[in-house]
């Protein structure tokens, strides 16, 4: 049996229809992102990166900002990939930190 034109037919509107009803999905929300872009920045405060990397916390906060502001407005892409900024941009703000105190460690020993 081959295959008519009216077969066809069906076959293309059935995958036009899986396309569309596909391309309408939504992207979950980053919540667990937001969290871990939240707790980085924690950290970093906690390491005193306001004093010894205020460029990278204030990165970090602002990005953590955007993404809450993208997820309030269901803008789920732009708030992950915000959100993913902010934790990397905390976490290399709290490595930062934390280099400058063991290097203010060192100095101190060695002048004693």
């Amino acid at each position: 049996m081959t295959p008519s034109f009216s077969h066809l037919g069906r076959l293309l509107a059935g995958t036009v229809l899986a396309c569309v009803l596909a391309s309408c999905a939504t992207v979950p929300p980053p919540t667990s992102e937001l969290n871990t872009a939240q707790q980085a920045v924690v950290r970093a405060t906690g390491a005193d990166a306001d004093q010894y990397a205020r460029e990278q916390i204030e990165l970090a906060r602002q990005a953590l900002s955007r993404a809450q502001s993208a997820m309030a407005q269901g803008d789920n892409d732009n708030a992950r990939a915000y959100a993913l900024a902010a934790a990397a941009d905390a976490d290399l703000a709290r490595a930062l930190s934390l280099e400058a105190l063991a290097t203010a460690q060192v100095a101190q020993r060695r002048a004693e």
